[in-house]
């Protein structure tokens, strides 16, 4: 395992409440499918602002993302509104880059002033310990996603895809991504108890380091299963099929559904 990056603790005030989401995976399977999905995110978004201290999105927001210098991916723009004005508003949001979105730069952080995390973090949110991310390459085997998430994110890579032009870049990598595991896998409303790899991968951090909650998306399944005594690993789910997320009153982390 690689060493832990630790943010600093995030206080809680009385009454107020940490959100997480992930897999919004905008974009898919299609554009009038994904608008519909995009204004329900928003009026999440709008609902968890009332009382959020904090708001965690844990990666795969989109189907595919890829900044060139001077474009980004058309469409999304609700999202990205919304995100703006709760910033501005002087809400915290942090954003984790997912599988699917690995290519984000600068562009939120600069537009919206929201840091984007490349890696898992551990942070003390309250009196309780976090460890934090999206979850893809984490735990035992999926060797060859392993490889070809370092080719992705080498800057090799990230320079010849940005030669592309925009219409044909990201009309390819659309195409691509439309072959994803969250379209064609069966795997995910099954439950693997013991071999699922993140819960693994927690375990076998829980050994060197103690944590609360492990919050991970990536799985598309919500789980919410137990690591070691006093110790849990909730996985965040998706939003094309169970519009769930986490959220953290101080005391304990509970998965819920969004169904407005």
């Amino acid at each position: 395992m690689r060493p832990l990056l630790t943010l600093p603790d995030l206080e809680l005030p009385p009454g107020r409440r940490v959100y997480f989401a992930s897999d919004f995976h905008l974009g898919a399977p299609d554009a009038a499918s994904s608008l519909v999905r995009e204004r329900r995110i928003v009026r999440w978004l709008e609902e968890a602002a009332q009382d959020a201290a904090a708001i965690y999105l844990l990666g795969d927001l989109f189907d595919f993302w890829f900044e060139y210098k001077h474009a980004i991916p058309r469409g999304f723009i609700r999202l990205q509104g919304k995100l703006a004005e709760l910033t501005d508003a002087g809400l915290p949001v942090t954003i984790f880059t997912g599988n699917h979105d690995m290519w984000m730069f600068g562009y939120f952080t600069q537009e919206m002033g929201i840091p984007v995390r490349r890696q898992e973090v551990s942070q003390r949110i309250g009196n309780q310990n976090f460890h934090i991310g999206h979850g893809d390459g984490l735990g035992p085997k999926d060797y060859s996603y392993k490889v070809l998430k370092q080719v992705f994110n080498s800057s090799l890579a990230q320079w010849l895809f940005a030669r592309l032009h925009p219409n044909f870049g990201i009309g390819l990598a659309n195409k691509w991504s439309r072959h994803s595991r969250l379209q064609n896998g069966k795997d995910d409303a099954t439950f693997f108890g013991d071999e699922e790899w993140l819960l693994q991968y927690c375990r076998e951090l829980e050994t060197r380091v103690h944590h609360d909650y492990y919050v991970f998306g990536h799985r598309h399944l919500p789980l919410d299963v137990e690591v070691a005594p006093g110790s849990r690993y909730v996985n965040l789910g998706e939003w094309v099929n169970y519009c769930s997320y986490g959220v953290y009153d101080g005391n304990e982390l509970a998965l819920r559904h969004f169904e407005q």
